[in-house]
């Protein structure tokens, strides 16, 4: 089923380089590649399902379902202390 999401992707036609997705660099020219790249993103059919592949599947580099690498981070640790909260407030109602 990959393959059917990826080729509904905005990113996959002809007219989209895909080194598009993939800056190099954190200098203007690199921001800006970002930029353009998320642009391509937002008129995409498949942007979230793009962004939860590339958060379930750990890709740690590029433009992903209209994030960057820096974004996706932040969600990963957002997620994450939203866990360890909903943990901890779980142990303390089990232990009352």
């Amino acid at each position: 089923m990959v393959a059917d999401w990826r080729q509904r992707g905005v990113c996959g036609t002809e007219d989209v380089d895909p080194e598009l997705f993939f800056p190099v660099g954190t200098g203007l020219a690199a921001l800006a590649q970002a930029e353009e790249a998320k642009a391509v993103c937002r008129r995409c059919p498949v942007m979230e399902t793009c962004l939860d592949w590339a958060l379930d599947t750990g890709q740690d580099s590029g433009v992903w379902g209209g994030l960057s690498e820096d974004e996706r981070r932040a969600v990963r640790r957002r997620v994450a202390r939203r866990r360890t909260a909903a943990n901890k407030k779980q142990k303390a109602g089990a232990q009352s």
